[in-house]
């Protein structure tokens, strides 16, 4: 191969390309001296300096990233040195690559006829002009661009002159001619690559993309990596598509602020893995199945050629590792990227901002934990391609462009379960009064009956009530106090050492398809010798022989990277049920709500898996423990599902636990915290409306010792109701319900004070009527909902009757016969409800 005499470029070295231990560079740096001889080709700007390569660099037989590009960087942060480190590097070369396009023509010729092939004859195999001036030992200055040699010079190997070499030339445009020159520079560069590289593998790909670059110049064509590792994507879906799903798999049921420090974390580790210098085969081969290794040698291959590469030789395409690659790659990665992450961020604590370093050293670790199960999980729907969140494309957008996926819910709404805040309806959003509002389409049964229990607040009073609560949860200044509170939650103290990274919960279990690795053998193992602890009346080969069988998982508590506790339990899909089997928490850790905060992550477990009922046996010292749970002797699931599945345990009663797939459980104690919280502010407020003072109770001083609640003067005009009501059972049968409050609905719409609220209130009738009243309700809009079995509970069917009668009497004047038609039918209609049973008498 022939090479044009060198220029003022310093000569080359190589720097180790990695984050742990030293090892062969795959990527050659400029020496810091420039009084060595230059190397026979122009050389490749630097691209690393010892002990701080930049991600431009190539792999490294350890792995790594650069740490100034992990931490997303808010606009004005000052700039670490690694990142103008990489940014000094790309600089080099656009400059080097300008310096070249900025030639004379004549120079631009000689510099491509060096790597054109001689066109005098067909007998001349002449790959590339040879300059015959070139000196032996030339200095370090560019002296080419003083001896710019002529057309007429000939070849020092062939003795043919250069125009020989360059009459394809002739005719092509400046912009074609600067194309080239620009592979020019990136073969130069990688000519070096090609010399100094140490990894076989490695060399081996260099050279390929040499070769095919060259060749790119010899035919004028533009470069595409051919053969058989394909076209990106190659892994569908992508990198980024399982991280976007991931979050809002994850978190979409957070409110916008606690959710977006989520999408910084998944942006911040797809920028890593972006930068993420993979291990080489030939180190990876050590601890590698030949199968394995096999498919890693072929994504490594692929990573060289579309992502490592072409980010300092920009005349080949190039891509982020994140949207080309899939689950394959980054199950190969992510255990060593995980360790090195963590370790580079502890290692580097006191140089992040400090607004970052809680994200970063306390939530970070718990998001990878996390990503990892769904990452190992064989039955994780994230990977799914048909896989549908709420907003998983918002959430893509968001990953990719920075911009906050928040949507347009309220802020002051975090925290609140679906129950409590409904979706805007359309009579809310301004749409035309009087208008109805109907059940959507794609809406459940369970959507419509979530959308109902919303109640006649205005919505800008809640969100003003909201904006006087703080949630201890969201705010590390109220944690102290949260925790020592008589009334917080047991598991309060569990979850605020799991967001800060103390402990971490695993499901993990025991393979004969592939070899396990050695961590979750570790935590078998602990598990073994915590249950055996634990549950001394249980056989040690009994317990061993479930918690290392295959059917079998274990949901495991870590602590300090020791397990602590777990419950290990047995799936039976397509039975609907899953049996817990052990369930303990060492001695020394018992009384800080681990046990509950346990049981309610593999609630949420199940609820991934679409298993929504549990069963166990307990002994009499565990019956207190899953009835704190939410255990029951009353077993929901037929005895046909579970007959000959359970293993049953003799002296111990048998406790079943329905799953609710709305409830977020791990979360719950702070939901229904906050609720409590809402209703008391709102009951103070109404409280603080009622002007009215009514004299003090005078028949307790004559003797009576207790009176009816609702014969206290005022207890009404509060808001307050009797109960009793709703104490009547709820048929079990959903077909039973439905005949008896289709009788109930014909004897009330039958009855003879029933006729104004048969159809809708007209607006021509009173104009003003839906500016009054929110939330209007009649007998037609309540068969037609009967119809479609929108009443799964009578609660629902006695709300909307009551509205009805509670409408009419807060739009007419108590005189007038509407009123009085309201009276009379609500009397009616609560005594059908006790006749039929469904409320007491």
């Amino acid at each position: 191969l022939a090479y044009p005499a060198p220029h003022s470029t310093p000569p080359i070295t190589c720097s180790p390309a990695h984050l742990s231990k030293p090892s062969p560079s795959r990527v050659c740096s400029p020496a810091p001296s420039s009084s060595s001889p230059a190397p026979p080709s122009p050389a490749l700007p630097a691209m690393a300096e010892s002990g701080a390569d930049p991600p431009v660099a190539s792999a490294g037989s350890g792995g790594g990233v650069a740490s100034a590009e992990t931490a997303p960087k808010k606009a004005g942060s000052a700039v670490g040195p690694v990142e103008m480190s990489r940014a000094e590097n790309l600089q080099r070369i656009a400059q080097r690559k300008a310096q070249v396009r900025g030639y004379a023509h004549s120079k631009k010729l000689e510099k491509l006829g060096v790597y054109s092939a001689c066109k005098a004859d067909d007998s001349c195999k002449c790959n590339g002009w040879k300059n015959p001036n070139q000196a032996p030992n030339p200095p370090t200055v560019d002296v080419q661009q003083h001896n710019v040699a002529s057309l007429s010079d000939p070849c020092r190997s062939c003795n043919h002159v250069l125009a020989d070499h360059v009459s394809h030339l002739e005719n092509v445009s400046e912009e074609e001619m600067n194309r080239l020159l620009g592979i020019v520079v990136d073969v130069e560069n990688l000519f070096i690559c090609v010399t100094k590289e140490e990894d076989a593998d490695t060399k081996q790909v260099f050279f390929y993309l040499f070769k095919l670059l060259r060749k790119c110049i010899l035919q004028m064509s533009k470069p595409v990596v051919e053969g058989p590792l394909g076209s990106p994507p190659f892994e569908k879906p992508s990198i980024e598509k399982g991280v976007a799903n991931f979050v809002q798999y994850k978190f979409s049921h957070l409110p916008p602020k606690e959710r977006q420090p989520m999408y910084d974390l998944a942006k911040m580790f797809l920028r890593c893995l972006n930068y993420w210098r993979l291990e080489t085969p030939s180190h990876r081969r050590a601890r590698a199945q030949t199968d394995e290794l096999s498919a890693y040698k072929v994504n490594y291959t692929r990573w060289l050629c579309y992502c490592n590469v072409p980010q300092f030789c920009d005349s080949l395409p190039c891509y982020d590792t994140t949207q080309v690659f899939g689950r394959t790659l980054l199950r190969s990665i992510f255990p060593v990227m995980r360790l090195q992450l963590q370790e580079k961020f502890r290692k580097e604590k006191d140089k992040l901002p400090a607004e970052q370093r809680t994200l970063i050293l306390t939530h970070f670790p718990k998001f990878l934990s996390m990503l990892e199960e769904e990452v190992y999980s064989s039955s994780s729907p994230i990977w799914d391609a048909d896989f549908s969140g709420s907003d998983v494309a918002g959430a893509q957008a968001a990953l990719q462009s920075g911009v906050s996926c928040v949507t347009g819910e309220p802020s002051s709404a975090s925290g609140l379960s679906p129950g409590v805040l409904s979706p805007w309806r359309k009579g809310e959003e301004g749409g035309a009064a009087g208008e109805k509002r109907k059940l959507d389409e794609s809406m459940t049964l369970e959507d419509a009956k979530r959308q109902r229990v919303m109640g006649d607040i205005p919505m800008e009073l809640v969100n003003e009530v909201m904006s006087t609560i703080t949630d201890p949860a969201a705010h590390a200044g109220a944690r102290g106090t949260s925790l020592l509170s008589a009334h917080a939650a047991r598991d309060e103290a569990a979850r605020m050492e799991e967001r800060r990274g103390v402990i971490e919960f695993h499901v993990v279990g025991n393979s004969l398809s592939q070899k396990p690795n050695r961590k979750i053998l570790m935590w078998l193992v602990g598990l073994q010798n915590v249950f055996s602890h634990q549950l001394p009346r249980m056989p040690k080969e009994y317990i061993t022989r479930l918690v290392f069988d295959p059917k079998h998982k274990t949901l495991a508590l870590v602590k300090d990277g020791r397990v602590i506790g777990g419950i290990c339990f047995r799936m039976f899909s397509t039975q609907g049920f899953t049996e817990i089997v052990f369930c303990a928490v060492t001695s020394n850790e018992q009384v800080k709500g681990y046990g509950t905060h346990l049981m309610n992550h593999l609630k949420e477990y199940h609820i991934k898996q679409g298993v929504l009922h549990f069963l166990t046996f307990a002994d009499e010292y565990a019956i207190g423990y899953f009835k704190k749970q939410g255990f029951s002797k009353d077993i929901k699931i037929p005895k046909s599902k579970y007959v000959g599945y359970i293993k049953d345990y003799e002296g111990a009663t048998l406790m079943g636990c329905e799953l609710n797939p709305r409830i977020p459980y791990t979360e719950f104690s702070v939901i229904i915290k906050k609720q409590k919280e809402i209703i008391k502010k709102l009951i103070e407020r109404k409280q603080a409306q009622i002007r009215k003072v009514y004299p003090g109770l005078t028949c307790f001083k004559e003797g009576v010792r207790q009176i009816p609640i609702e014969s206290i003067p005022g207890i009404r005009e509060t808001g307050w109701k009797a109960s009793t009501k709703d104490k009547g059972k709820e048929p079990k049968d959903s077909e039973q319900l439905y005949n008896t409050l289709k009788s109930i609905m014909q004897q009330v719409k039958g009855q003879p004070s029933a006729w104004p609220f048969m159809e809708p209130v007209k607006k021509s009738e009173a104009p003003d009527y839906y500016d009054v009243i929110r939330f209007p309700m009649d007998l037609k809009t309540m068969s037609e909902r009967l119809k479609n079995r929108y009443y799964v509970t009578k609660k629902l069917f006695m709300a909307d009757m009551q509205r009805i009668f509670t409408n009419c009497r807060e739009y007419n004047p108590p005189e007038t016969e509407y009123y009085r038609c309201a009276n009379t039918l609500e009397r009616f209609f609560y005594n059908k409800m006790k006749e039929a049973g469904l409320i007491d008498k």
